[in-house]
């Protein structure tokens, strides 16, 4: 029960835009339970928004590890994997 309250009000955060608070959220439920992959999916959204690509790989990888054919984690791994190869690039210009 408290599970889903965490995760509703994470959700109501990233609706506002306020992700760090719903990373926040998402992790506090991780820590009841670590099975809930939309938990890993909705906190990788996040950090994709926060530019944190390195952090969103990780949960990504942790749910294809449980549910090998979620499409969001392969999306959203996606677009860190998109999101690192960028700042690479940035760096390497500099």
């Amino acid at each position: 029960e408290k599970f889903k309250t965490l995760k509703n009000e994470g959700n109501d955060f990233v609706k506002k835009g306020k992700y760090e608070e719903a990373v926040n959220k998402y992790s506090e439920c991780m820590k009841l339970n670590t099975e809930e992959c939309t938990i890993y999916t909705n906190r990788a959204l996040c950090y994709l928004k926060l530019c944190k690509y390195e952090e969103a790989k990780q949960d990504c990888d942790h749910v294809l590890q449980i549910e090998d054919s979620n499409i969001k984690a392969f999306y959203r791994r996606a677009l860190a994997y998109k999101g690192l190869q960028v700042r690479k690039k940035n760096m390497a210009g500099i």
